[in-house]
């Protein structure tokens, strides 16, 4: 397929201007150039990127930092100028998203009419959702071909409007000086892995760094179950223990050694499932244990820690690995332990979630806690295991009440 109108310079329409979207997703796109122009709700944010033509990526490793610098990018308010926004998603060669996989059906409805309002005659837009999830694309393209979004006559030949690839991207982006404005701080190792089974017919997106792959599923759960697991084993660990940063908690040898054990559950999963060498698996892991404790990129361990209903969640980095490893028999414990201090994890200031947390244990039967933030129900193997944390938990939520 070819698109008539890519006379014009290439356009990518990215919803979420936070952390990752500037300094991840926007950075590949503009060094690949496009255009880019990003969608926010929030109004300061959105004025900030108009009135300031430019700002810089700074990637910091162990050999020292590297700056870029970011340009030919614009923003738009969905709340106030959704016309403007369909108009660009009805000419964009790329949609991408970072906006947290609970926000997908709220930009559902936007980029469902903006890909209505293209012509066939285009190439289809690439749709590709960014977000630290399995399946994110494949749930964002749901709530877009809800009947409530689209009209069920235009699915018949939707792929001449759209297509949807998964992804899996791993990028550490700490918590950014509060001074910083548009700059971004991450660290210099990135992966962004993307399916490229859609685009079978024609070329995907031309965007540089992207790793291409027909199956995606081994590197996105490798990348959730290694560094997405072991980041928030060390946070959590190490908010129950009082340390500070996500570092400080790494250079106490028994938290290390909790992360290692973790991992060595998810490396007996990973390696058996996806048929990946236990000697290459070990060496990813050593090297996602210096990822998460460099020292450059400390980390406030209520920072990574935050949002612990979603971490606890059925499809999700510690009872997604374990629940896998029980029905097949093999040892979970590391896991175990790790979601254990997750739902130790209450009323932390400024996340909304551990408030929602400590309700929903203190309210609850141990049972109905499991079926409602972790998805399982008594029929799944690992279901009396994760009970018993939840009545530890609780038990010593009770005794510690004044």
């Amino acid at each position: 397929m070819v698109n008539p109108q890519r006379n014009a310079p290439k356009k990518a329409v990215h919803f979420g201007a936070g952390n990752i979207g500037r300094g991840f997703v926007a950075c590949f796109l503009h060094n690949s150039g496009y255009e880019v122009v990003f969608v926010e709700v929030n109004d300061s944010t959105v004025d900030k990127l108009n009135a300031e033509k430019s700002y810089r990526v700074i990637e910091v490793g162990a050999d020292g930092t590297t700056e870029s610098t970011i340009t030919n990018y614009r923003a738009i308010n969905s709340r106030t100028h959704e016309v403007d926004l369909l108009r660009e998603i009805a000419t964009a060669d790329v949609v991408t998203c970072s906006v947290g996989p609970h926000i997908l059906k709220f930009i559902a409805p936007a980029i469902a009419k903006g890909i209505a309002a293209r012509s066939t005659d285009l190439t289809p837009v690439a749709v590709i959702a960014c977000e630290n999830a399995i399946g994110a694309t494949d749930t964002l393209a749901e709530f877009i071909k809800a009947p409530q979004n689209t009209n069920p006559d235009l699915l018949a030949d939707y792929d001449r409007r759209a297509r949807f690839a998964n992804s899996a991207i791993d990028r550490i982006v700490p918590a950014q000086d509060p001074d910083a404005g548009l700059d971004v701080r991450l660290e210099k190792f990135y992966e962004w892995v993307v399916e490229s089974t859609p685009f079978a017919d024609h070329a995907p997106p031309d965007i540089k760094g992207i790793h291409w792959v027909t199956n995606l599923q081994p590197f996105i759960e490798r990348k959730l179950y290694t560094v997405n697991t072991g980041h928030a084993t060390a946070a959590y660990h190490g908010y129950v223990r009082r340390k500070s940063t996500v570092y400080d908690a790494l250079q106490d040898r028994d938290i290390q050694e909790e992360v290692r054990k973790a991992l060595l559950n998810t490396a007996d999963l990973i390696t058996e499932k996806h048929g990946i060498p236990a000697d290459e698996q070990q060496a990813y892991v050593d090297k996602i244990v210096r990822r998460i404790g460099n020292p450059h990129l400390e980390d406030a361990v209520e920072r990574v820690g935050r949002a612990p209903l979603r971490k606890l969640s059925r499809k999700e980095r510690f009872i997604g690995p374990a629940a896998e490893l029980a029905e097949n028999g093999k040892d979970c414990s590391a896991l175990l332990d790790a979601a254990e201090m997750a739902f130790r994890f209450q009323k932390v200031e400024g996340d909304d979630e551990s408030f929602q947390l400590a309700e929903i244990m203190e309210n609850k039967q141990p049972e109905d806690v499991v079926k409602e933030v972790c998805g399982l129900q008594p029929q799944d193997k690992i279901f009396p295991a994760v009970v018993d944390v939840v009545k530890r938990v609780q038990a010593d939520t009770l005794s510690e009440t004044p």
